[in-house]
């Protein structure tokens, strides 16, 4: 059995059921093996949440990477990232943060995960804006705080859409595109 097997199948018991919901024993049923296996891949549960964690935002941060590699320069790649970012589908990669972001509140091991992986997403999008900056496609004094804006902007709007249901995706889109003009000093349709 192999360390990704594993993973994959925490992933998705922890996405059918909540990190506080799972157990050991629950991943180790998923996949017909003891919950010792799964110990001696991982030594704890904690242990075990953080590295599926990642192991599922990995699987984002690829088409993250991948998202921006096919833009047409900064904007597109600034559009894109905001695309991605949003609540998509039955936007089960969401439902794994919010859930982490509970988790992390009381866990150690997952708030250094989640921290470390929330902070790429906000590096490769500031990044972009950076790149923006110096072509002349935007005027931003300040790249990373506008990052670390529109990425907490889209944290607390997703968090509306998904659990609350208060918004639409809709309304998302286009709250986040008008933001994100204001803050890289561009027209919304430079972003559409």
């Amino acid at each position: 059995m192999r360390r990704e097997e594993i993973l994959d199948a925490a992933a998705a018991e922890v996405t059918r059921r909540g990190f506080a919901r799972t157990r050991v024993a629950d991943v180790a049923s998923a996949l017909g093996v003891s919950t010792a296996l799964v110990f001696y891949h991982f030594g704890t549960k904690e242990k075990l949440f953080a590295a599926a964690l990642e192991h599922a935002v990995n699987q984002d941060l690829e088409r993250l990477d991948s998202t921006v590699e096919k833009a047409k320069g900064p904007a597109d790649a600034v559009r894109r990232i905001l695309a991605l970012y949003s609540p998509q589908g039955s936007a089960e990669g969401w439902t794994v943060w919010v859930d982490a972001w509970a988790e992390s509140l009381r866990e150690p091991e997952m708030r250094a995960t989640s921290r470390r992986l929330d902070v790429r997403w906000k590096d490769v999008l500031a990044e972009q804006i950076q790149l923006g900056v110096a072509e002349g496609v935007f005027d931003c004094p300040d790249p990373d705080a506008a990052a670390w804006r529109l990425s907490a902007l889209l944290d607390g709007l997703a968090v509306q859409v998904l659990v609350h249901r208060s918004l639409t995706r809709t309304q998302l889109a286009t709250w986040v595109r008008e933001a994100a003009a204001r803050e890289l000093g561009c027209e919304p349709d430079v972003l559409a």
